[in-house]
């Protein structure tokens, strides 16, 4: 029986530059949503799916966010904050400030992405441990802002090139991976003028034939951006929401019966 992750990297490094701009004040895992703070959603689901630890990868105003979340946390989950001091950077270099805080395999996901608890044990039923698996969304026609979208080509289940201007491609990235130790690797050889992308170290473990793509289906996702990506995430959870109260209705009917 393979192993499932314990546990899971949560990048919130950034300062949230577009968000901000529109007027929005509380960072991007902050920002309420029916609510709540986005943030809390990711927390409820990672916990739900068995993960023990995470870690959090800040930078941008760190020590007024960690004083925000650490209320945040469910009990029962060890947390851990790593210090990103080049946040200004690309997001590959979040990624290798927790090379030497987790241990493989483990989840990585963003502080500015909302999804489906449902995608979380997809990832975990039918990851390849010893390779990087992307969580993607077949859905193109359905992507909310496709022009900022990190798109994917695949073959089958094998991802075979990633990055936002591609012409040729089939799936989008929804933020969500399973990632090997060798991540680091793969991130620490991409690196130019000390910087990467993720999408840089996942190009390079797809050309050694060691990235693999896990399709969501009908599942979910937002990555919350901008002023528009917030509000289509807000509808996103209402919705759910009253897709959960119209299913628990008649079966609350039904138990108040006998």
């Amino acid at each position: 029986m393979k192993r499932l992750a314990s546990e899971a990297v949560i990048l919130m490094a950034g300062s949230g530059s577009r968000l901000r701009s529109s007027g929005e004040n509380s960072r991007k895992p902050l920002v309420a949503l029916a609510g709540r703070p986005l943030i809390s959603y990711t927390f409820d689901a990672l916990a739900k799916a068995g993960i023990e630890r995470i870690h959090a990868v800040v930078g941008f105003e760190s020590d007024a966010l960690r004083a925000a979340i650490e209320p945040l946390i469910p009990a029962g989950i060890k947390f851990s904050w790593i210090d990103n001091p080049n946040w200004q950077k690309q997001n590959g270099i979040s990624v290798l400030a927790a090379a030497t805080h987790v241990g493989a395999p483990f989840l990585l996901t963003m502080g500015d992405h909302i999804f489906e608890e449902s995608i979380l044990d997809l990832m975990l039923r039918n990851a390849d441990l010893d390779e990087l698996n992307l969580a993607v969304d077949r859905k193109v026609d359905r992507i909310f802002d496709l022009d900022d979208a990190m798109k994917v080509q695949t073959r089958g289940d094998r991802i075979v090139e990633i990055g936002k201007n591609l012409t040729n491609y089939d799936a989008i990235d929804t933020g969500l991976f399973l990632c090997p130790q060798a991540i680091f690797d793969y991130l620490s050889k991409a690196k130019r003028d000390g910087d990467c992308h993720l999408a840089d170290g996942v190009r390079l473990m797809a050309a050694d034939g060691k990235a693999g793509a896990i399709d969501i289906g009908n599942a979910w996702w937002q990555d919350v951006d901008s002023a528009e990506m917030l509000e289509h995430a807000r509808k996103l959870i209402a919705t759910q929401a009253r897709s959960s109260s119209a299913k628990a209705g008649p079966a609350a009917e039904k138990n108040s019966k006998g």
